[in-house]
């Protein structure tokens, strides 16, 4: 077992690697980006349906993570209310300009939206809502995985092929790379580690470049930190009014 589990972490650090390597001028323009956002008060979303929603939640309301990030959320395309559920609803044309709707996404902004295969209507119409809306979009996908399938949308475009930018998050085909058993089964799952690594530096580099301009970003810290409940209060209260379910 200890050799499977070695083997499972050694192909997560290589991944890791290949994007610090590989992608160097996407990560740099999708950091400037997220720069100038911040630096103009506008606001970071993240969107994604399935298990590509888990990084929508984990840059929002996220000890360590910046208060002017924003997850968009809808019950339908998330797990909890029903798993198949969410698989049908994220191929329905128009469910992403109904869930943009209740989100103020305009010029400045800069959307994220997460889809491993990138098939599917509601990543690709939620990337084109944005972009007709001003922001900058970025994808982040497996490129080699949307390189082996089709498009479920009626344009016959994938996610990479309709966002301003492109993040690859470097995973295999079916996002499972692990050979478990006889290698008759493919398990361990990259892609979300991968994407929670992507989200969080840029974040964190963005809010760097803006400290050496001397602009300050308001930053989450964990209100379980001794004396820190007071201070996370108050960032609640001045970001409620622009941060849809805080």
């Amino acid at each position: 077992m200890t050799a499977l589990r070695r083997t499972y972490r050694d192909q997560i650090v290589a991944i890791l690697d290949r994007i610090v390597t590989d992608q160097t001028q996407a990560m740099d323009a999708a950091r400037d980006a997220v720069a100038a956002a911040l630096q103009n008060d506008r606001l970071i979303y993240v969107a994604g349906s399935g298990h590509s929603h888990i990084l929508a939640e984990e840059v929002f309301y996220r000890a360590g993570g910046i208060a002017a990030a924003q997850a968009i959320l809808d019950p339908a395309l998330m797990l909890h209310e029903g798993a198949e559920l969410s698989t049908q609803t994220e191929r329905e044309p128009g469910r992403a300009e109904q869930v943009l709707a209740r989100y103020p996404v305009g010029p400045g902004d800069v959307v994220f939206v997460a889809s491993n295969s990138g098939r599917n209507a509601y990543p690709i119409e939620m990337a084109l809502a944005a972009r007709a809306r001003g922001a900058t979009t970025i994808a982040l996908t497996s490129l080699t995985h949307s390189q082996q399938i089709s498009s479920r949308h009626e344009s016959g475009k994938l996610l990479h092929e309709v966002a301003d930018l492109v993040l690859d998050n470097a995973g295999s085909y079916g996002d499972a790379g692990l050979n478990v058993g006889a290698g008759t089964m493919q398990m361990g799952p990259t892609s979300t580690i991968a994407g929670v690594f992507i989200l969080n530096a840029l974040l964190a580099e963005a809010v760097d470049l803006l400290a050496q301009r001397g602009i300050s970003v308001d930053v989450y810290q964990s209100a379980n930190m001794e004396g820190a409940e007071a201070a996370s209060e108050a960032l609640i209260a001045r970001w409620r009014p622009r941060i849809v379910g805080l």
